[in-house]
């Protein structure tokens, strides 16, 4: 009767009624008392288990019990379902709504940073702090490009730093490719007497710019020529005519088709590229000028040669300020920013200015050392500065007659109170002119076998071309930041 009974609690397990659990019961005390095969057997299921009681009243009592309680426990109800996926719906927008916080407060505080330094930058007070972080070169790492058969005068790079130009005291203008240093166009120079006929100069070329979209090209020579030429392809466009001396100064306002020139002939000129127009000329210098830059503000600075003055054109208001500290004829000038400049002279010093002052804010004496015989030393002519604009970081390039010259880096101080050395690379020859890439990536040195201005010295070892020097920066503290 036992074993019976069990093959029919397996085969109908979910008939656990009433009625039936009463029977079940009654034959399960029966077997006990008549065999001992009910032992051995072990119950399957929870269905068995309720079944086998040990006592009648708890089979009669206990499966009306739990079988609601567990009902409860593993069976969700619609309306319990509906709350916990309501729940989980608030607990997920919760957190998208404070994920997208946290995104607008990152947002917020990336916009605050751009919009106070384009206020710093506009007052002319941004200054970036990367000198820190600049390492010196590797000798191998730096690339030589040639193309010149003359000692270079000046050279530009376009502001997404992909391509440079050059110029050269034989009269040719060259387009380069940054990444492959390969030539892309060459304008040739031609000779003299031949400017009825030929496209390109024929004199000396002393300075050239290019606008800050990369659209025109202006370059300008000994025979008092600027010349516009399209960026992209190098087609010429226009010859500006009107300086009466060399034209040894050129910029574009940048974010504009204005351009500024400066001539020997002391004299300041206004063009409109767009328009192929002449706009003003402004007077002031007492020499020859020698340098010119400007920014995005309408002004521009100039300096003076051997009047030893650095000037600040306001055109707008048709004024300029005038500023005096060399001692020496002034050769070059550049603006870190809208307020601050540096400039170089024959006298071998390098001096930082702010336009709120008229006496430098920081000068340098014998900054690339001197030369000669002990006791009839001369110091190196600072023949070029470059700025890294609104940042801490300015370049100075010697001119000497040794062939060991140099590149000199420096660190501004806080508030461009002084000027403290980084380290120098050696550059062999004249370095005429000085560019630090628009990402501060690298630095480009036009260097030539003679000064950009005369033929004083003349250097047989060194070579006319140009030189790419990489700007390594160290890899960021984790634990400063």
């Amino acid at each position: 009767m036992s074993s019976s009974f069990f093959i029919r609690a397996k085969q109908k397990p979910k008939l656990a009624q009433k009625g039936k659990i009463a029977v079940a019961s009654k034959r399960k005390v029966d077997g006990d008392s008549g065999g001992k095969k009910v032992r051995a057997t072990k119950p399957n299921s929870k269905y068995n288990e309720e079944i086998s009681s040990e006592s009648e009243t708890e089979s009669n009592v206990e499966p009306k019990k739990r079988r609601p309680i567990e009902e409860q426990e593993y069976e969700e109800t619609p309306q319990e379902k509906k709350l916990r996926l309501a729940k989980l719906y608030i607990d997920q927008l919760k957190e998208e709504e404070e994920q997208k916080a946290d995104d607008e407060t990152f947002e917020s505080d990336l916009v605050a940073g751009r919009l106070q330094e384009e206020v710093l930058e506009q007052k002319g007070k941004l200054q970036r702090p990367i000198a820190k972080d600049l390492l010196p070169p590797d000798a191998s790492d730096i690339r030589l490009l040639r193309g010149h058969k003359l000692p270079i005068t000046c050279l530009v790079i376009t502001s997404d730093d992909k391509h440079i130009f050059s110029a050269a005291k034989d009269c040719s203008i060259i387009k380069w490719d940054v990444e492959s240093g390969k030539k892309l166009h060459k304008i040739p120079g031609g000779r003299k007497g031949t400017e009825d006929r030929h496209v390109g100069h024929t004199g000396h070329i002393l300075c050239m710019a290019v606008s800050s979209d990369a659209k025109y090209l202006a370059t300008g020579d000994m025979n008092k020529l600027i010349m516009i030429w399209e960026a992209e392809t190098c087609k010429h466009l226009y010859k500006f005519t009107g300086h009466k001396g060399p034209v040894s100064g050129l910029s574009f306002r940048r974010g504009s088709h204005d351009l500024y020139s400066a001539s020997h002939d002391r004299s300041v000129k206004v063009w409109n590229v767009d328009e192929n127009a002449y706009v003003e000329t402004l007077f002031g210098h007492q020499d020859a000028i020698t340098g010119l830059d400007c920014l995005s503000r309408e002004r521009c600075v100039t300096t003076g040669g051997r009047d030893r003055s650095v000037r600040v054109w306001k055109i707008a208001e048709e004024s300029q300020l005038v500023f005096h500290g060399h001692e020496g004829s002034i050769d070059c000038v550049q603006l870190i920013n809208e307020e601050h400049m540096i400039t170089g002279a024959d006298d071998g010093s390098v001096c930082l200015w702010s336009v709120n002052r008229k006496k430098p804010l920081s000068t340098v004496k014998q900054a690339h050392g001197c030369h000669g015989d002990a006791g009839l030393e001369q110091p190196h002519w600072v023949a070029s500065v470059a700025a890294l604009q609104n940042s801490d970081t300015v370049a100075s390039g010697a001119s000497g007659c040794s062939h060991n010259s140099l590149v000199q880096l420096w660190k501004c101080a806080q508030n461009f109170r002084g000027l403290e050395p980084l380290f120098s690379i050696p550059v062999p020859g004249f370095v005429n002119s000085l560019k630090f890439s628009s990402s501060g990536r690298f630095l480009v040195a036009g260097v030539g076998q003679e000064h950009r201005l005369g033929r004083w010295w003349r250097i047989k070892e060194a070579k006319n071309g140009i030189y790419i020097i990489p700007l390594k920066r160290r890899a960021p503290n984790p634990e400063s930041q």
